[in-house]
C-alpha cells in the first residue's frame, strides 16, 4: 500500500478491507460527514449559496449605503491611526460614535480592493452569509440536520436580516460574533469546556468593540444556560463563567484602555460624546441614555412614549416590535418563536439538568426574551434595524422548536405545531394587509396554505380514527412551515431588489399608515414615509418637520431649522439659499444622507489637496462624508454626527485656520440636537464674518487660505 493510501472498510461487503485514495475519502467525507444524511451537505450548500445571491445580488445598486460609516472606512483605509481609532477622516479630527470594529473589516477591504460600494458592502453580505452557516451548525449540533436547515433558512429570510446584511451599519458583523458566542457556549455546554466559554466571553468582547453595550444583551443566556446545564459541579460552573466574564473585559478593555490613555491631543476626539472619553460615549449616549431616553447631543432630543404617549422614537411597550413600523421588519415568526419557547421548555418538564433540548431553548429563549424586552422598553433613540439582533433567535427556535414538536408526535405536541402554523399564517396575512396595494393576492394563499394546513393537523389530531399516516402528515406540516415562510420571503426579495441609502434603513415595500398613506410607521408616532424619523409628517419627516425631509421648524424640501438657520438662533454664513434650505447645493445630504457634489466643486477641493491636512470642513458628518468619498481626500465634520459635539471648538478651527491646514469651509446646516455643544454655531458665525462666500457648483464655500 503507497503512502496516498489507507485503508478503509467497504460499507458494502462488511468485513473486507479495501484500500482508497486519502483524497477521495476527504472528499466523500467533505460531502457526506459520517453520521450525516445524503441530503444534508447538499442542501446546506444550497442555503448558504442561495444566501449569498440574495445578500449580494446588485449590491452596488445601494451607493455608499450608510455613507457616514463609508467614508470613516476610506479614511481607516488611508491612515492607520484613522483605522485603529474609527475616524471619520484621515486628519482624524473626530471619530464616528461607535467602536471601531466593523470599520476594520471595510477599512481593509477598502485598501485591499480600493475604494467602491462594493468593497464596502460586500463584506457585510459575507458576514451574513457566515453568521446564517454558524446558526446552521450552532443548532444542527443538539436538533439535527433538519433544525439547523430551518433555523439557518428562516434567518437568512428575515426582511430586516437582508437589509442589514447588505448595508454598511455595525449590526452585520455584531450580529456574526454574537452567533459565533452561541455555538462557542453550545459547545461549552456539552463537555463543561472552560475554553469554550472564554471563547464565547471573548466573542461578546469584540461585540462590544463592533456596537457598544448591545452585545452585552446575549449575556444572560449564555451565563445562564451554562451555570444551568453544563455536566459539572456549581463551583465549577460559577468559575467557568467568571472566567469568561474575564475574557470578555479583556477582548475589548485593551482598545478602550488605549483610548482613555492616550493623551487627547495624540488621538481624534471621541465622536458621540460631549466631554471627549468612550466611557461616557460607552455608558451615557450609546449606553444607559438610550434606554432612559436621556441622550445629550442626539438629534431632537425627546424620549420614547409610553402608555399610549407618542415620543420621538415611537411609543414604548411589549407591542412595539408589532407595530406598524417595526412589525414588517421582524415580527412575521415571533409569535412562532414564542410559541415554540413556551412549549420546547414545557415538553423538557423533568428532565436532568443536563438535558441539552432544554439547554438549546435557554440558550435561544433567553436571548429573545432580553432582547425583546429591551428594545421594546427602551425610551431614547430606537431605529426599527436594530431588530436585527433578534434574527438568530427567531431562527433557532423556529428550527429547535420545530423538529422536536415534530419528533415527539404526541396530540399535544401536534397541535401545538398547528396552533403555532396558523398563529403564523393569520399574522403574516395581518401584517401583509398594511400592504394592501403590494401582491394583494399573497394574504390570501398564506390563509389557504397556513390555516388550512393547521385546521387538517387539529382534526386529524381530535379524531384519532382520521389520523394521517406520518407521511402526510410531514406533508402537511412542511406545507403550513412553508406558508409561514412566503411573508418574509417576499420582503426579503423586494428589500434586495431594492437600494438603500441613508442612516435609518427598512425592509420590504412601504406600508400604510393610519391616515392611509404610504410609509414607513404609521399611527403610533411612526414617520409617515420611508426614511422619516417618528413624529414626522411629512416625507422623510422629521420630529416637528412640516415639509419633504423637513427638519423641525424647517419650511420646504429639505429644510433645516429656520431655513437655513442655526437652532437657537445660531445664524449659518450669508448666502445659504437653494434647495435644502440650508445651503446644500441640489443632491445635498443633510443629519441622514450624504452631499453629492458636482464636478466643480470635486475639483475645487482637490486641487492642491497635499497641502492641508482637510480640504474642506462642513457642519455634520455626512455633509462632509460626501465630499470626503467623492475626492478621496479629507474632510473635516464639525461637531461630529449631529453637529453637536466640541469638536473643533472655535479656539482650535482658528488655529487650524492659521495654520493653514483647512482650504475651504463648505456652508452647511446646524441641527436640532438634545443640548451638547453650539462649537459648530459658533464657527459658522465666525467664518461668515471673516471670509467672504464663493458659489462653486451650487455649493457656498469659504477658501480659509485667503
Amino acid at each position: 500500500m503507497t503512502v496516498t493510501e489507507l485503508t478503509v472498510i467497504d460499507p458494502a461487503i462488511p468485513g473486507v478491507q479495501q484500500p482508497a485514495t486519502s483524497t477521495g475519502t476527504r472528499w466523500t467525507r467533505l460531502w457526506r460527514p459520517e453520521g450525516q444524511p445524503a441530503w444534508a451537505r447538499p442542501a446546506l450548500v444550497l442555503l448558504l449559496v442561495g444566501t449569498a445571491v440574495l445578500y449580494l445580488w446588485d449590491l452596488s445598486a445601494s451607493g455608499w449605503a450608510n455613507s457616514f460609516y463609508s467614508a470613516a472606512a476610506q479614511a481607516g483605509s488611508a491612515s492607520w491611526k484613522a483605522f485603529f481609532y474609527g475616524s471619520s477622516d484621515a486628519g482624524n479630527s473626530i471619530t464616528v460614535d461607535k467602536t471601531p470594529a466593523s470599520l476594520w473589516v471595510m477599512a481593509l477591504s477598502v485598501r485591499i480592493f480600493g475604494l467602491s460600494s462594493w468593497s464596502i458592502l460586500a463584506p457585510q453580505a459575507l458576514e451574513g452569509v457566515a453568521a446564517v452557516g454558524v446558526l446552521y451548525a450552532t443548532v444542527r449540533r443538539w436538533y439535527g440536520n433538519a433544525a439547523g436547515l430551518l433555523a439557518g433558512l428562516t434567518m437568512a429570510l428575515t426582511p430586516v436580516a437582508v437589509l442589514m446584511f447588505r448595508f454598511n451599519n455595525p449590526d452585520a458583523l455584531l450580529v456574526l460574533l454574537l452567533v459565533a458566542g452561541a455555538y462557542a457556549t453550545v459547545r461549552a455546554v456539552e463537555v463543561a469546556s472552560a475554553r469554550w466559554l472564554v471563547v464565547a466571553g471573548a466573542l461578546v468582547g469584540f461585540g462590544f468593540l463592533t456596537k457598544m453595550l448591545q452585545a452585552f444583551l446575549v449575556v444572560p443566556a449564555f451565563a445562564l444556560t451554562y451555570l444551568i446545564a453544563a455536566p459539572t459541579s456549581l463551583r465549577r460552573r460559577l468559575g467557568h463563567v467568571l472566567l469568561s466574564g474575564s475574557a470578555m473585559i479583556a477582548a475589548l478593555g485593551w482598545w478602550v484602555a488605549i483610548v482613555q490613555l492616550v493623551p487627547t491631543s495624540w488621538r481624534p476626539y471621541i465622536g458621540g460624546s460631549q466631554s471627549n472619553s468612550i466611557l461616557e460615549l460607552a455608558f451615557g449616549y450609546n449606553g444607559l441614555g438610550r434606554l432612559t431616553g436621556d441622550e445629550v447631543g442626539s438629534v431632537g432630543g425627546g424620549q420614547g412614549g409610553s402608555n399610549g404617549a407618542t415620543g420621538r422614537w415611537g411609543v414604548t411597550g411589549l407591542t412595539r416590535l408589532f407595530d406598524t413600523e417595526n412589525g414588517g421588519q421582524i415580527s412575521w415568526l415571533l409569535p412562532a418563536a414564542l410559541i415554540l419557547t413556551v412549549a420546547g421548555l414545557v415538553f423538557a418538564g423533568r428532565a436532568a439538568r443536563t438535558d441539552r433540548t432544554r439547554a438549546g431553548f435557554l440558550i435561544w429563549g433567553a436571548w429573545l426574551a432580553v432582547t425583546m424586552l429591551t428594545f421594546s422598553l427602551m425610551a431614547g433613540i430606537f431605529h426599527p434595524y436594530y431588530s436585527v439582533a433578534l434574527a438568530p433567535a427567531v431562527g433557532g427556535l423556529v428550527g429547535m422548536g420545530v423538529t422536536d414538536l415534530w419528533r415527539r408526535h404526541s396530540r399535544s405536541a401536534m397541535l401545538t405545531l398547528a396552533a403555532t402554523v396558523g398563529v403564523t399564517a393569520l399574522w403574516s396575512a395581518r401584517l401583509l394587509g398594511r400592504t394592501e396595494t403590494w401582491l394583494p393576492w399573497l394574504s390570501k394563499l398564506i390563509l389557504l396554505a397556513g390555516v388550512g394546513a393547521a385546521a387538517v393537523l387539529v382534526v386529524t389530531q381530535v379524531r384519532r380514527s382520521s389520523a394521517l399516516s406520518r407521511v402526510a402528515s410531514a406533508g402537511v406540516l412542511a406545507l403550513g412551515v412553508g406558508a409561514g415562510l412566503v411573508g418574509p420571503t417576499a420582503y426579503a426579495v423586494a428589500t434586495a431588489a431594492s437600494a438603500h441609502t441613508g442612516s435609518i434603513p427598512s425592509a420590504g415595500p412601504a406600508v400604510l399608515t393610519a391616515g392611509g398613506r404610504g410609509g414607513f410607521g404609521g399611527g403610533n408616532g411612526g414617520p409617515s414615509a420611508r426614511g422619516g424619523l417618528p413624529g414626522g409628517t411629512g416625507q422623510g419627516g422629521f420630529p416637528g418637520g412640516t415639509a419633504q425631509g423637513g427638519f423641525p421648524g424647517g419650511t420646504g424640501q429639505g429644510g433645516f431649522p429656520g431655513g437655513g438657520s442655526f437652532p437657537s438662533g445660531g445664524g449659518v454664513p450669508s448666502g445659504q439659499t437653494g434647495r435644502t434650505g440650508g445651503g446644500q447645493p441640489s443632491g445635498g445630504g443633510g443629519l441622514l444622507n450624504a452631499t453629492t457634489p458636482g464636478s466643480d466643486v470635486v475639483a475645487a477641493l482637490k486641487a492642491d489637496a497635499s497641502s492641508y491636512t482637510w480640504v474642506a470642513a462642513a457642519v455634520g458628518s455626512n455633509n462632509a462624508a460626501g465630499y470626503q468619498l467623492a475626492t478621496g481626500e479629507a474632510v473635516m465634520p464639525i461637531g461630529g454626527f449631529n453637529g453637536s459635539d466640541p469638536s473643533p471648538t472655535l479656539e482650535q478651527f482658528q488655529q487650524y485656520v492659521a495654520q493653514k491646514r483647512i482650504h475651504y469651509f463648505i456652508g452647511g446646516s446646524g441641527f436640532d440636537a438634545n443640548g451638547g455643544s453650539r462649537s459648530a454655531q459658533e464657527i459658522a458665525q465666525w467664518v461668515a464674518q471673516n471670509f467672504t462666500a464663493t458659489t462653486i457648483g451650487g455649493a457656498t464655500m469659504y477658501d480659509l487660505t485667503s
